[in-house]
């Protein structure tokens, strides 16, 4: 069999037996070089005179020149798919024919996959350098083994022949000057966070949304969400005239249920947690035959993310060392990258996780899909304990690798952003550049060109003040250390004249009668790193031991407001609680340890919307130990032990 694609009108057209590929592709795409399109099962670039052809041979090629996007359905396995909410293992497969079956009759066949079952993991079980990319997949691999045109390039079909233009602006491409020189790295952003609802979520959302059919939208549609997602919902519906029932937490913030009911949605708050709020809207669409909208793990949600690839192909034809894109669920990197290594497999598509929300990572490592125990909740656009399923099976034979940042990096690629473009991001919208700007550090790159999409900028205004406090610190342009000086007259002073002269932000110390030394916390500002080592041979050089304590999160969010309360107590466990930000969490707390237990240390650090982190101490005696953490688990809210955390022993015991 043997087809030919051509590119009329600024659209692809494969004739005579395959259907007609709508979309927008400019003229410009380099479908006339057969480096950008080696050979797909045969799919070789020939030219004619009059206009760029594809032709489809029977041959097959080897696998160093076969680099695609894979078929939406793996012929050589069952494959796991997710639709509308359900998850389903596919057991039966379309036959080998000219005729086109979609994708989304398929998904509801076959049985239900319960993620009970996934194996759960801790995210510190895999942790690497900050840049160091890990998890390497073969992204070489070709994607789809049947000889179907149709199956081979359906997410490149469905990319083309989106419906996002019709709410969402092809979002520009903005050179990051000053942090390009700072780096020798020509850094360019690519600007999701300038969309109508400030997030690229529309896309997905309204793409999926538009292709249902009259009856289906009649029906009206649902989704659960407490962020951008929400509002993507919203403004489809709204763009598409149907009724939208948005199911968020109650701990939700009015700022954020207002916005999106004034888009016109019935915004709906129930349950505490994310879960709670997710099972609530799939028994309602039940009840009721709406469509539920995923957040992620829909072909179409996932072709409808895939437009900002085609975007950046379209807007960037020069070289490209890799583009860098934020991980939750994988919806956006999974679209990404089913376009990008069809049409310029050269490019790197390179994920970036936080260290504490890196589901991705792990379930590449592991070779399956695995849920988080804990998950992270700073940078809450990207916060998700399991990823989807169709976007792991893309992301495992497409994506180059992740890349794991810590909170302090997001928080100073959020100020290199406003430096550049008086802009804020939300921590998931900047989490992409803080991966590039370690990516370019680790390797040590100059002069290549590496792309950055920003994906969101609905940032929470109280969060700002931790933002602040750690940019620097992320910058490695402020350092945080401890050290003990004598009690004695002078000591200060000579500690002072030691340290030289650096910028110091902050210096705590309090006298302890019962010791002859005392412990000092200080906070120094860097202009580089070498100025923090040289600091340090100073003050060994005098007798004093440095303890560095930048990279410890306990200290910068705790410890270092609790200088001067050292004591000894007996029995004592530390832990770490985060607290939902809603009324009564506090007293729930209590309830759950008081008075059985005596609490010998609390302080509250509140993170905005995503809740507040709580060091507690707490007497109990070994015996009672299991009896504690029992209740722990019925309180309901995420801990962490501490007691083996250096800066907790060094400032506090």
């Amino acid at each position: 069999m043997e087809a030919s694609c051509r590119v009329v009108n600024n659209a692809i057209l494969i004739s005579p037996s395959y259907h007609a590929i709508a979309g927008r592709v400019p003229l410009e795409t380099p479908l006339t070089h057969k480096a950008a399109f080696p050979s797909f099962q045969g799919l070789q670039c020939m030219q004619t005179c009059s206009a760029p052809l594809v032709k489809m041979e029977g041959t097959t090629t080897s696998s160093s020149n076969c680099l695609g996007i894979r078929s939406a359905m793996d012929d050589r396995a069952p494959r796991v798919l997710k639709a509308a909410g359900l998850s389903a293992v596919i057991t039966e497969f379309p036959a080998k024919s000219n005729s086109t079956k979609s994708l989304d009759e398929l998904l509801l066949k076959g049985k239900l996959l319960d993620t009970a079952t996934l194996k759960k993991v801790s995210a510190s079980s895999l942790q690497y350098e900050p840049g160091f990319l890990g998890v390497s997949t073969m992204a070489s691999t070709l994607l789809g083994t049947g000889d179907d045109l149709t199956e081979a390039i359906s997410y490149l079909t469905r990319i083309l022949s989106s419906k996002v233009y019709d709410v969402a602006i092809e979002s520009p491409l903005e050179i990051a000057g000053k942090l390009s020189e700072r780096t020798g790295v020509n850094i360019i952003l690519k600007r999701e966070d300038l969309q109508p609802v400030f997030s690229f979520k529309l896309r997905g959302a309204y793409n999926m949304m538009a292709r249902l059919s009259k009856e289906k939208l009649a029906q009206g549609v649902i989704c659960s969400s407490a962020g951008n997602h929400a509002q993507g919902v919203a403004l489809a519906a709204q763009k598409l005239g149907c009724d939208a029932v948005i199911a968020m937490p109650v701990t939700t913030p009015e700022i954020k249920w207002r916005s999106v009911k004034r888009l016109g949605a019935n915004v709906v708050l129930f349950g505490d947690s994310y879960d709670e709020t997710q099972a609530y809207a799939k028994q309602r669409a039940q009840e009721e035959g709406r469509v539920f909208v995923p957040p992620f793990d829909h072909p179409d949600v996932i072709a409808g993310q895939g437009t900002v690839g085609m975007e950046i192909v379209r807007q960037h034809p020069g070289p490209l060392h890799a583009v860098f894109v934020p991980v939750g669920g994988g919806g956006l990197i999974a679209g990404i990258a089913a376009y990008m290594k069809f049409v310029r497999p050269e490019v790197r598509v390179i994920g970036v996780e936080p260290v504490d929300a890196n589901a991705m990572a792990l379930s590449l490592h592991h070779g399956e899909r695995v849920m988080l125990d804990h998950v992270g909740g700073f940078a809450d656009g990207v916060a998700v304990k399991c990823v989807g399923e169709e976007t792991f099976n893309i992301c495992s034979k497409l994506v180059d690798g992740i890349v794991l940042v810590n909170r302090d990096s997001i928080c100073a690629a959020i100020k290199d952003v406003f430096e550049e473009k008086r802009s804020i991001l939300e921590p998931a919208g900047a989490l992409a550049l803080a991966g590039a700007k370690a990516y370019c550090k680790y390797y040590g790159l100059r002069g290549e060109t590496v792309m950055a999409v920003t994906s969101g900028a609905n940032m929470n205004f109280d969060r700002l003040r931790l933002v602040t406090e750690l940019a620097d610190v992320g910058a490695r342009k402020e350092a945080v250390i401890a050290t003990f000086i004598p009690e004695q007259p002078g000591s200060f002073k000579r500690f002072i004249e030691t340290v030289g002269h650096m910028n110091i932000t902050e210096f705590k110390y309090r006298f302890d009668g019962s010791k002859d030394k005392a412990l000092v916390l200080c906070s120094v500002g860097l202009h580089k790193e070498e100025e923090l080592t040289a600091m340090k041979f100073r003050l060994e050089s005098a007798g004093l031991s440095v303890i560095d304590l930048t990279d410890n999160d306990l200290a910068k969010d705790h410890l270092r407001h609790l200088m001067g309360g050292r004591t000894s107590v007996g029995n004592e466990l530390l832990y770490k609680f985060t607290f939902p930000e809603r009324p009564g969490a506090l007293l729930r707390f209590l309830d759950t340890f008081c008075p059985r237990w005596n609490i010998t240390l609390f302080h509250y650090r509140s993170q905005g919307e995503v809740g507040a982190n709580v060091l507690a101490g707490v007497q109990v005696c070994e015996e009672e130990e299991e009896e504690f953490v029992a209740c722990a688990c019925a309180l309901g809210y995420e801990f962490r032990d501490e007691r083996i955390n250096e800066a907790f022993r060094l400032i506090m015991r």
